[in-house]
């Protein structure tokens, strides 16, 4: 990534203004780029409310303020002028305000560069608020929205006869989409490096009617009392804005005689009112702008294939579909693909070590340490392989950019932005990978609320016990209701989070790659970069917890550890208190969970020891408390001890309080007549 100087960030941050008409799209441009929690307001007297927040982009920064719409400078309300104001002063009363009640339009200071929002299929009407924003002299940067409509409409234009002839950049956009935003605020870190643009200059002969009164208005005190660009001032005063006339009369009443002749006077030269002529002028200059740099045509013959595809991971009505088919994808991958994997590889060493029941204390330690590498063999191989294959080639070939531009408004809700679908994408097949991949794209508090609600997403091992379990005593509608539950966990618990820690970090400035083929040798090194972890972290934890689960068989603790958990285990969820062990195994170790339920109820037809409730609360709660003690190793490295021990004890609680809850209304509903079909079993 290039670095240029200076950087805008800390103190130096830039501050940049939304301007636009109203419907130009500016509040899609904001809602693309802002933090989970933008701050809003209300302009200093008014009605309007603006909104604001910090952007990440690249190594620069900027605070963001998305102001009302303005269809003019000219002749504003009080609403409208309160957006002038800010523009021009900020948070800085020039002297010829400091009379009026209120404080200034807004607490924070004037804005370095301007974004105008344009609506490119009304071009030559909005170009008309781009001639009169250019006399605030400050950098501006056009935003050319909507082009995707432009083009259904046949209308071509050409950018860079634009950007040319207005003298500042101009970016094709479509915010709905997400195409564009990253050119268009590198564009304006660029311009806000660069000198600003001079304004458009009027027509001759109006400029030589207004020399006399251009003269009389370059005064020092006025200058200095309005602290506003000179040409604005003089364009404002021509047309007899009764603002900057009312403020001239109060401060400087014995020259307001002179300016009123001269004005007069210039007005005279002309065929028409000096108000009408600058409007008329505007208008002329906006339409041989736009005559300059348009075209119409036919659309072209056919769309491409790219065309195709973002219409189905980036429309605002079929993205959400395209989103959710790959989602399938990545289940199908999860549930048939690595099942089909885990039975080729795991499952015939497990069946090949069978017979080995060893009775000494070596004997037991040697097949624990034997356990622990099939069971990393039965991680590693069938799932978090194929899924992270799956996952970075789908990154590389520009699909994933897509849908975390598409769900980053909903994870807004629970404090996220959607730049981490990808990590929640890959706690499906393990959690570890998973919060890696969150410590690399976030920081701070974002990080740890993202670590924390990533243990809740069902790993492959506790969905294997899920679909094994539930799959055969509780059909497809336990199933279902088990994953749909985890989910509503997540949303609640993100929501809770955001409320608790509010200020979550900077909003992002989402680029969306073109689509290109893998590059098969960056496929494999972040492959190996995402599960590598599993070799430096889980397997020692797996190798160490299969031998100390294997020691405490050999020497009879199971009874001593089925009696600690039975507050657990009896009492609460109501379950047998031989299921002790496996709650505790599963901490430890949870893909040989399931072996350890058939090994402690001593049968493999779970349904003939536990009714459909007890199977129901079970498997919630192994679903929900705490993944492994290989997620917590990670977490402890990610987001530090407190915070990853707070994780722990978050989802212990959670999990017991929701298994509890759902146990206590599952047995209110067996009672019903209409009874849900599996709570009869």
């Amino acid at each position: 990534m290039p670095l240029r100087t200076p950087l805008f960030r800390g103190e130096r941050r830039l501050r940049i203004a939304l301007v636009g008409m109203p419907g130009s799209g500016k509040r899609t441009l904001f809602d693309a780029v802002s933090s989970a929690s933008p701050h809003t307001g209300k302009l200093a007297g008014t009605r309007h409310a603006y909104r604001e927040c910090i952007v990440r982009s690249g190594f620069d920064e900027a605070s963001v303020i998305e102001l009302p719409g303005l269809r003019s400078l000219h002749h504003l309300g009080p609403d409208d002028l309160a957006a002038l104001k800010y523009l021009l002063w900020g948070d800085a009363r020039p002297p010829v305000s400091l009379h009026e009640p209120g404080g200034p339009p807004a607490p924070f200071a004037p804005p370095d560069l301007l974004i105008q929002v344009v609506d490119a299929t009304r071009l030559e009407s909005h170009l008309e608020l781009t001639l009169e924003l250019a006399k605030l002299g400050r950098p501006m940067v056009i935003a050319l929205n909507m082009m995707d409509e432009a083009r259904k409409k046949g209308l071509r234009i050409n950018v860079k006869t634009l950007s040319k002839r207005l003298g500042a950049p101009v970016v094709p956009t479509v915010a709905l989409m997400g195409q564009g935003i990253a050119e268009l605020f590198g564009a304006a870190m660029n311009a806000a490096r660069d000198a600003p643009a001079l304004p458009q200059p009027m027509s001759r002969h109006i400029c030589e009617s207004l020399e006399p009164l251009n003269e009389a208005l370059g005064r020092p005190e006025i200058g200095a009392a309005f602290r506003v660009p000179h040409p604005f001032l003089l364009m404002q005063f021509a047309a007899g804005d009764p603002y900057f006339r009312d403020e001239l009369r109060q401060h400087f009443p014995r020259m307001l005689a002179q300016l009123e002749r001269l004005r007069g006077e210039a007005q005279r030269k002309l065929p028409r009112t000096l108000e009408e002529e600058l409007h008329a002028d505007r208008q002329h200059r906006a339409a041989t702008l736009f005559a300059a740099c348009t075209g119409t045509g036919d659309l072209p013959e056919g769309r491409g294939w790219q065309y195709w595809l973002d219409e189905l991971f980036l429309h605002p009505r079929w993205g959400l579909i395209g989103s959710l088919a790959v989602f399938a994808a990545v289940l199908f991958v999860v549930f048939e693909v690595s099942a089909w994997l885990d039975a080729m590889s795991a499952a015939r060493l497990i069946e090949a070590l069978a017979g080995w029941q060893p009775q000494s204390a070596a004997g037991v330690v040697g097949r624990a340490v034997a356990d622990g590498l099939i069971g990393l063999a039965g991680i590693v191989v069938p799932y978090m392989i194929p899924l992270v294959l799956l996952l970075v080639t789908l990154e590389q070939v520009g699909v994933m950019p897509r849908i975390a531009f598409v769900v980053d408004r909903g994870f807004h809700q629970i404090g996220l932005h959607g730049n981490v679908a990808v990590p929640f994408l890959t706690g499906l097949g393990c959690n570890v990978p998973a919060i890696s991949g969150v410590a690399k794209l976030t920081q701070g508090r974002a990080r740890v609320i993202a670590s924390v609600l990533i243990t809740f997403v069902p790993c492959s091992a506790r969905s294997a016990i899920v679909l094994a379990v539930a799959g055969k005593y509780l059909g497809g509608a336990g199933v279902f209701a088990i994953f749909a539950l985890a989910l509503v966990v997540i949303a609640v618990m993100g929501r809770l989070l955001a409320r608790r820690e509010p200020e979550l970090g900077p909003g992002q400035v989402q680029e969306i790659p073109p689509y290109a083929l893998p590059r098969w040798r960056s496929l494999g090194s972040e492959t190996w970069a995402r599960t590598r972890d599993i070799l430096t972290i889980v397997t020692p934890l797996l190798v160490g917890g299969s031998v100390l689960l294997a020691l405490f068989h050999h020497v009879g603790a199971d009874t001593l550890i089925n009696t600690l958990f039975t507050p657990v285990t009896s009492w609460w969820l109501g379950l047998p208190a031989v299921l002790g062990v496996p709650i505790l195994f599963g901490i430890l170790r949870k893909e040989l969970s399931l072996l350890m339920i058939y090994q402690a109820l001593g049968t493999f037809e779970v349904g003939a020891v536990l009714d459909g409730v007890q199977i129901m609360t079970f498997l919630l709660f192994l679903t929900l408390y705490v993944p492994c003690i290989s997620t917590f190793a990670v977490m402890l490295r990610t987001i530090g001890r407190r915070q990853a021990l707070a994780a722990v004890a978050l989802s212990a609680g959670v999990a017991l309080l929701v298994s509890g809850v759902v146990r206590l209304l599952l047995l209110g509903a067996r009672a019903a007549p209409a009874a849900i079909p599996f709570l009869q079993q």
